[in-house]
């Protein structure tokens, strides 16, 4: 029996539970966690935003050690430290194989629906987004884990699984951002903090953070902003103001409301790019002019888990953290128990901290 985080229902308290986990089977790896992190995509799945079948064990950004594989797995051993991915390409279907679009893939989160454990009376439970890390222990498919590049704290490594990958992927990958470019990124959470980061890394000129907490200022300039703007109703003004009147080249949209991605929009210049990272509910509605997208030109896209292929990408970030480029530590405010992740639920809904890290 291990401890974890239980859902029992869409919608409920989350409890602390034992749980019975299973021995793992063909194709399949048992991890012992060192870390996990606290990310909204798991309040969203916890309050019906995201779909996930119930109960579940919730948590998907985790690091730790392999301690036994099912018969077949070649790819990792027991003693490995791994990354979860939480978004396994299957590598067969059409985005994978011909649209070399991974991020993309139907099947990869084809194991939320499939229950891994049983509760204390028998009954079925689910992983959340497929890997289950608000848990001492967990079993997942061999393809959900990624070794963990030597040199990397193994606790701060299970960033690297949700929060880091999609921030850097926004600015990398899905915004391309270019030496002497200016950026702004709406949201100074794990996301927003990597993205900030990301944005320093790739060159940029101008880095503007922008939230609703003033106490997120230090953080965000610690992570390269060289300004914050609380976020109001004139932001994208501010922000024009700032750039000379013509607004930023790209603006990354970490939060998930219809304000902020109108905000982002509205902040870019003529002819710039707005990606969207942040997950709302599918009552938000943004509008559109047809005169504006004609006379602006800007592009607006989605950006899902960073367009990140984390086999090629993780590799990449374990450099920057060796050479001191990317500081994992500096996006974790709060260190704490399993026991704490409702209390950690509570902060992201209050605007609190940036990332909660589960340290086991």
């Amino acid at each position: 029996m291990v401890r974890a985080v239980v859902l029992p229902a869409v919608g409920a308290p989350l409890e602390i539970a034992e749980i019975d986990l299973p021995a793992p089977g063909p194709g399949r790896v048992r991890v012992a966690l060192a870390a996990a992190g606290v990310c909204h995509s798991d309040l969203s799945l916890s309050n019906g935003t995201l779909r996930q079948p119930v109960p579940a064990v919730l948590g998907h950004e985790g690091a730790g050690t392999v301690t036994a594989v099912g018969e077949g797995v070649t790819a990792v051993a027991p003693g490995d430290r791994v990354i979860l991915n939480w978004a396994p390409s299957c590598g067969r279907c059409r985005f994978c194989a011909e649209l070399r679009e991974p991020w993309l893939c139907p099947h990869a989160n084809a194991a939320t629906t499939v229950p891994y454990a049983r509760d204390a009376a028998g009954g079925d439970l689910y992983p959340g987004l497929s890997t289950a890390a608000f848990a001492e222990e967990t079993v997942v498919a061999e393809r959900a884990v990624l070794p963990l590049p030597a040199g990397v704290p193994l606790t701060d490594a299970a960033l690297l699984g949700c929060a880091v990958l999609t921030g850097y992927g926004a600015v990398h990958h899905s915004a391309r951002v270019a030496p002497g470019e200016s950026v702004a990124v709406f949201g100074v959470g794990g996301v927003g903090l990597a993205a900030l980061q990301s944005a320093r890394i790739a060159g940029a000129d101008r880095i503007v953070a922008v939230d609703v907490s003033p106490g997120k200022e230090e953080l965000a300039r610690a992570a390269g902003a060289t300004d914050f703007l609380l976020a109001t109703e004139a932001t994208a003004k501010e922000i024009r103001s700032l750039t000379g009147g013509d607004g930023v080249d790209v603006a990354v949209e970490c939060v998930g409301r219809a304000e902020t991605i109108r905000a982002a929009w509205s902040s870019t210049r003529r002819g710039g790019r707005t990606t969207v990272v942040g997950i709302g509910g599918k009552q938000e509605q943004v509008s559109f002019s047809p005169l504006e997208i004609f006379h602006f030109a800007r592009t607006l896209s989605g950006c899902v888990f960073g367009n990140s292929e984390p086999a090629r990408d993780v590799p990449v970030l374990a450099e920057h953290v060796h050479a001191g480029r990317l500081d994992l530590g500096s996006l974790v405010t709060d260190r704490i128990g399993l026991a704490d992740v409702p209390d950690a639920f509570s902060a992201m809904l209050a605007g609190r901290g940036a990332r909660a890290l589960v340290v086991f």
